[in-house]
């Protein structure tokens, strides 16, 4: 986010359909179990593996792929997580080497790739990849998992900060995919809107009417919905501590 305010208010609705230039080789598809995790009671199938061959990839997203607590992951706007590749040597860079891998997967991906990023991607791009179509459905919002993940204290609130989050599809057309294919942008409704700017006017919490005003207009899955109007309607931002740090007490 690097303290910049939002972008000026735009609607942004100018629908690019067609091939277009954009696309990018998928350099990993990549799958976790569930498993227990660090505090009582939390499961967590964010250590993700990277798989050989074609993958189905459903409504739910990849066969095979598990999620810890589905109240909060996982779902139709939350089928597919893609994290670029790059962001692993910023990372590195930022925290001394270790604890980030050489190696994808440590931030919950299914998807591994170079040449996208929240500043290329916007909301409701639409892409083919192998044989399914996916939609950019929301950005990540990052959760204490993180923290425990990487054993840094505040990682969650730093990938938050840094924009560099990530972001989810939902699968429109079910189909067969493998490391190698092509993700390629088919279709951009809301070019005004790359991921970056909506996740900053979030991360920000800003509470300007006419900025929450525009993010409205777009097609927001019903919890960025709701916490925008509740937003415009009480003036103040939520509160992210939960989220950011994990339960009290641990």
């Amino acid at each position: 986010m690097n303290g910049q305010p939002p972008a000026a208010p735009s609607t942004g609705r100018r629908t690019v359909s067609g091939p277009t230039d954009v696309a990018v080789r998928i350099d990993a598809l990549l799958t976790g179990v569930a498993v227990p995790y660090t505090r009582p009671g939390s499961r967590s199938a964010i250590a993700k593996s990277p798989r050989g061959g074609p993958v189905r990839i459903g409504e739910l997203g990849l066969e095979g792929d598990e999620q810890g607590d589905t109240r909060v992951h996982g779902g139709v706007d939350k089928a597919v997580h893609h994290y670029p590749f790059e962001h692993y040597a910023a990372w590195r860079a930022e925290l001394g080497g270790p604890p980030v891998p050489e190696a994808p997967g440590a931030f919950g991906e299914n998807i591994s790739g170079t040449g996208l990023d929240e500043g290329t991607v916007c909301l409701g791009d639409r892409f083919t990849l192998g044989g399914a179509l996916l939609e950019v459905s929301q950005g990540r919002q990052p959760c204490w998992k993180l923290n425990d993940r990487f054993g840094v204290r505040d990682m969650a609130r730093r990938v938050q900060d840094s924009g560099r989050t990530g972001w989810y599809y939902r699968v429109l057309r079910p189909g067969v995919a493998q490391a190698g294919d092509l993700l390629a942008l088919v279709e951009r409704p809301w070019p005004d809107w790359p991921l970056q700017r909506l996740m900053r006017l979030l991360a920000t919490r800003s509470t300007d009417p006419e900025l929450l005003r525009a993010a409205l207009a777009l097609p927001l899955v019903p919890s960025w919905r709701m916490l925008i109007e509740r937003r415009l309607e009480s003036r103040q931002a939520e509160d992210w501590t939960r989220r950011i740090e994990g339960p009290p007490g641990h």
